[in-house]
């Protein structure tokens, strides 16, 4: 959650996220219900949708808008969302560094960003991750802790880390 605001509709935070966001990435692979009585989950494809009316039907702005859609298996969204078909969905069969390896190549193609390969990206997220959890427990925080840093606090760490590393590499990334 961006934002902790419980006086403010969730969907007005979604709406102006999308207004503001001239890319967005929308995972599809956690659709599914586990259990038997359990609802199947429709917040992202949702999302998705008021992404994609936002950039048929909104302002000119809006029509640059970018989406990449990632689901679990190849053609699965379709079985429920047939509506993607003929779209360029990307399967990372639930790994974490395909999902990232796709948004790193997506994000070059269609944003013109450089940087190091999908799976530098992934080990220096490993590396930001073991960093964060051995600082934070120095500090007295515990695990629960950690895996309930409110966003901006963990987008702090995140900025402080790849600065503190990219000066220590001499690297520049756009």
């Amino acid at each position: 959650m961006e934002s902790a605001d419980s006086g403010a509709m969730r969907i007005h935070r979604i709406l102006s996220l999308i207004k503001k966001s001239r890319y967005a990435i929308h995972d599809l692979s956690r659709l599914r219900a586990h259990r038997r009585g359990e609802h199947f989950r429709l917040n992202m494809p949702f999302e998705l949708g008021l992404d994609i009316g936002c950039r048929v039907f909104g302002k000119s702005e809006f029509r640059r808008k970018k989406c990449l859609v990632l689901e679990k298996d190849r053609y699965s969204i379709q079985a429920a969302l047939s509506d993607l078909s003929n779209s360029d969905v990307c399967s990372h069969n639930d790994e974490p560094e395909i999902a990232v390896r796709h948004v790193r190549n997506w994000l070059v193609q269609e944003a013109g960003a450089s940087g190091p390969s999908g799976t530098a990206i992934w080990y220096a997220f490993n590396d930001f991750m073991a960093d964060l959890d051995q600082n934070l427990r120095q500090r007295g925080f515990r695990k629960a802790d950690i895996v309930a840093l409110p966003l901006p606090e963990l987008l702090g760490h995140m900025t402080d880390w790849i600065r503190r590393h990219i000066q220590q590499e001499g690297r520049t990334y756009r």
